[in-house]
């Protein structure tokens, strides 16, 4: 049993994104073999095996603290006279055994099949994903109580490991931001177990605190969510508000008093005028899509660009990739912070790419009726531009 994107995704329920989101936590009871396929023991151990992977990225964290690393590894130099950490596997596990929690930040970028589970997730909740792991064996926490300043969905996917939860002590606290939540009320609002093939919810500035407390082990993923805050759609029309004069201008500093008073009318009115517009918000949303964090694929061999091979694929590396016709009736795609105008007749081809997934060159030549030589050539423009990846097969 594989685990698919649309079975986490479904598990939600249709309700999520209007009544949870944001809002409040829950709790997904699953079944034992729910996300079978996706990540096991086997997997992590050779993540650990064949990748060199330092603090922070790896890490052991008691009590809120991450373990230094001599601890677990021994510095190795290499006849180029580069340093690298290698894991000593007895002291890696003397210290799980003791308490430590072992956290791998950003698995999805070393794993095929979470990181297909994060492209699942972003194109969902239109919000780029970071997806970390977690084992840990005893009932010593690894972090404490705290809270994350992210929205998280936690996947367990194996074993057992308790969660208690404290809910907010300030609403919608940021990273960046002019107060820290108070602590939390002594008692939990909810304590409870997950087990594997459950999921969970949790707002960011909701405090809580996780063991593995129920006497067996546990692996669990949490996929933490970007937020897109107030902050950052004022941020953005700062920014977007420079091409007024008004707006570059020197404050009047040593102006009079009805200068001052004219200025700052004048800079209020602008603002208030964007505020008016209707559209405001789609825009900066747009914005956000378009200007999304493409993933890293290369498209090795084809450095040269991509050959008119019928049997190439090619998938974009941006889940949320926006098309649209400009007033000429060109085909504009705007992905990973760049822009893209095609002829009309690209536009079939460009929208089964939006969709996502891979697909071959000649199904996408025969949807635009072009040829592959066509073909190729546009696609070797969104791989130079790495919003783009080729291979033998999707």
């Amino acid at each position: 049993m594989t685990t698919d994107v649309s079975t986490v995704v479904a598990h939600l329920g249709e309700d999520f994104l209007a009544q949870v989101f944001g809002r409040t936590y829950r709790h997904f009871p699953g079944e034992p073999g729910r996300f079978g396929g996706l990540l096991d023991w086997d997997d992590l151990n050779g993540l650990l095996t064949h990748h060199r992977l330092e603090p922070p990225r790896l890490r052991l964290a008691v009590d809120g603290e991450a373990l230094p690393q001599h601890a677990y590894s021994v510095p190795v130099t290499t006849r180029r006279n580069t340093v690298w950490h290698r894991l000593k596997p007895a002291e890696l596990h003397r210290h799980l055994a003791g308490g430590a929690t072992l956290v791998l930040d950003a698995i999805d970028e070393l794993h095929p099949g979470v990181g297909h589970l994060a492209r699942g997730l972003e194109r969902h909740l239109r919000t780029g994903i970071q997806v970390n792991a977690y084992a840990s064996w005893t009932p010593q926490e690894g972090f404490g109580v705290h809270w994350d300043d992210h929205d998280v969905l936690v996947l367990q996917l194996d074993g057992a490991k308790r969660w208690r939860i404290y809910g907010a002590t300030r609403q919608a606290p940021l990273h960046r931001d002019t107060d820290v939540p108070e602590a939390p009320p002594g008692e939990p609002l909810v304590d409870m177990v997950l087990n594997a093939g459950d999921m969970l919810y949790l707002p960011r500035g909701w405090w809580h605190a996780v063991a593995a407390s129920e006497g067996v082990h546990s692996l669990h993923l949490t996929c933490g969510m970007q937020t897109t805050t107030g902050a950052d759609l004022l941020q953005w029309l700062s920014e977007d508000l420079r091409r007024e004069a008004t707006v570059r201008s020197d404050l009047p500093r040593f102006g009079t008093a009805q200068e001052r008073a004219d200025f700052m009318r004048s800079l209020g009115g602008l603002v208030m005028k964007e505020f008016d517009d209707g559209m405001l918000l789609d825009r900066f949303l747009a914005m956000r899509d378009a200007t999304e964090r493409a993933r890293l694929v290369p498209s090795l061999p084809f450095i040269e660009g991509v050959p008119p091979d019928p049997a190439l694929a090619v998938r974009l590396l941006t889940v949320r990739a926006r098309l649209h016709t400009d007033t000429e009736g060109n085909a504009v795609l705007t992905a990973g912070r760049g822009e893209w105008t095609f002829a009309p007749q690209a536009a079939p081809l460009l929208a089964l790419l939006v969709d996502g997934g891979w697909h071959r060159l000649d199904t996408l030549a025969q949807a635009a009726g072009l040829r592959l030589g066509q073909v190729a050539q546009l696609v070797s423009e969104l791989v130079d531009g790495e919003v783009a990846a080729v291979g033998r097969a999707g």
